[in-house]
Parts: structure tokens; C-alpha cells; sequence
């Protein structure tokens, strides 16, 4: 079975189709998903998929380019969501300065990440972090978090493979999606190639980023065999090899051992 670490149903770009898409999942080895928020909509949107849903689970957050959208009463509804049996992450929070450059507003994302990340450490839950052209402010921010024992994966990795491996050295996940198969996707290649399996967590980001050959296209869980298959290649195994230690490790970040236990007693049977 197939663990989705990232993925955003509530996107308007699945209204039409939802329901099949999403239920035929199990059909077709997609075993869970996590659904994560980004602006304050989802805060609604993404637990009721969950609770909608057996095999998806809820991460709860801002966006740092959605950080408009944050005050002490935003904070306080995630911090009640975080309480919920489905929700499994704090996220996606993080800094985005692709889109940012004014100063005042990536000093207010700075800001609202660790309040954030406060918010993991006191309610116990593991960290999705975006970061785009953030690598250095991202990376200090973490070396904290890493310090405080706040576990996490940093999602659609795009930075270099010796920095993976210091997030790696340091506690964290590093996700994988669909930019692995692409031709221009070597640096994410180095990445998978210097990061150990049972770091590495499979990850859409659906609708986004769709992997070869559907580039462009609207992205879901049903496309990660490719992904799949890319790290297979890389690492020198099999498919079915990269599935299983990705979706245990996904089980243990997101404190779902029972779900990988029962994962493990399917395979025998």
C-alpha cells in the first residue's frame, strides 16, 4: 500500500469528481493520505474529509503566503483541531519568499512559523513545513525545532542533497513527489540518492506537481507509482520495497502504529 504524506482534496480542482476519486482509493493500493491545510477554508474543509474518510488523516496550519489569514483566534481554532483523533500534523507552515520580497511580510512569516511550531511542541504533533527559496532562515528555524524535539518532514524538498542530510542528521523527513521523474529534476535525484529510505516520505501535493508523464495535469495519490518506481531506480530495489519502508515511516512520524501493524500483518497473510 501506497502512503500520500501531502496532499490537498479540498482544492476546488477535485469538485467534480471527489467522491469517485477519493473512495476508490483502497481499490487501487492508495492506503492513506494525508490532507493538509493551507489557508484558513481549510481549517473546515480538510477534517471534514477526515472524518469523512477512513484512510484520510488531517494536518492543520497556515501557509506562510495564507499568513493574512492568522491571529490569536486562528491559532487557538488550530490548536482545538489538533485535539481531533484524525488530525496528525501541524501544517503546511513555513516561510515562502518566491512569492514575498518585501521584508515586513517575510519578517511576519518568520513570525507566525514559530508561533506554529510552539503550537507542535505544546500539543505534541509533528511539523509539514513549506519552504520555498528559504533555505537558510528555514534551516535555522528548524535547527530550533530539532532542539525542542519537534519531530516533522520537510515537504517537496528543493534544496540541496548535503543540506537533506543535515535535516536528516538532525531528525527530519524529507518528501518526495512528482519533481523526482522530471528531466530537469537531477538535484531532487542527488537528494533521494544521498538520503537513507527510511528517511524519505512519498508525497503529491495534489492537485500540484504531477509527475512524467503527466506533467502539467491535475495531480492525485493515483499518480505516486511513478514516483515510486523513480526511487526504486534510484536506490537499486523494488517497488514494492520503497512502498513498504515509506509507508512505515510515514505511520511512525504521524503516530500511526497500529496502522502500520495492521499494514504488516496484511503482507503476511
Amino acid at each position: 500500500m501506497i502512503f500520500d504524506s501531502h496532499a490537498h482534496y479540498d482544492d476546488n480542482r477535485f469538485d467534480a469528481d471527489r467522491e469517485t476519486l477519493l473512495s476508490g482509493f483502497p481499490v487501487h493500493r492508495i492506503g492513506a493520505v494525508v490532507n493538509v491545510c493551507a489557508d484558513a477554508d481549510s481549517l473546515q474543509t480538510t477534517p471534514a474529509l477526515a472524518e469523512k474518510y477512513e484512510w484520510i488523516y488531517a494536518a492543520v496550519g497556515i501557509h506562510p503566503s495564507e499568513i493574512g489569514d492568522l491571529d490569536e483566534s486562528v491559532l487557538d481554532l488550530i490548536r482545538q483541531l489538533a485535539g481531533k483523533e484524525k488530525t496528525v500534523a501541524i501544517g503546511e507552515i513555513g516561510l515562502d519568499y518566491y512569492w514575498e520580497k518585501d521584508e515586513k511580510v517575510r519578517e511576519s512569516q518568520r513570525f507566525w512559523f514559530e508561533r506554529q511550531l510552539s503550537l507542535a511542541k505544546e500539543t505534541g504533533l509533528p511539523v509539514i513545513i513549506h519552504s520555498r527559496e528559504a533555505a537558510k532562515d528555514t534551516f535555522e528555524i528548524m535547527r530550533k525545532a530539532a532542539a525542542d524535539r519537534i519531530p516533522g518532514v520537510i515537504h517537496c524538498y528543493s534544496y540541496s542533497a548535503e543540506q537533506a542530510a543535515d535535516y536528516v542528521r538532525m531528525g527530519y523527513c524529507i518528501g518526495i513527489g512528482g519533481v523526482v521523474t522530471f528531466s530537469n529534476g537531477r538535484k531532487l535525484r542527488e537528494t533521494v540518492e544521498a538520503v537513507p529510505l527510511d528517511r524519505i516520505l512519498l508525497e503529491t501535493d495534489a492537485p500540484y506537481l504531477a509527475p512524467e508523464p503527466h506533467r502539467g495535469e491535475r495531480n492525485s495519490s493515483l499518480l505516486l507509482p511513478a514516483v515510486v518506481q523513480t526511487i526504486a531506480e534510484i536506490k537499486g530495489l523494488s517497488p514494492r520495497e520503497v512502498e513498504e519502508v515509506t509507508w512505515q515511516n510515514a505511520c511512525a512520524l504521524f503516530g500511526l502504529t497500529w496502522l502500520r501493524a495492521e499494514e504488516e500483518s496484511g503482507a503476511q497473510t
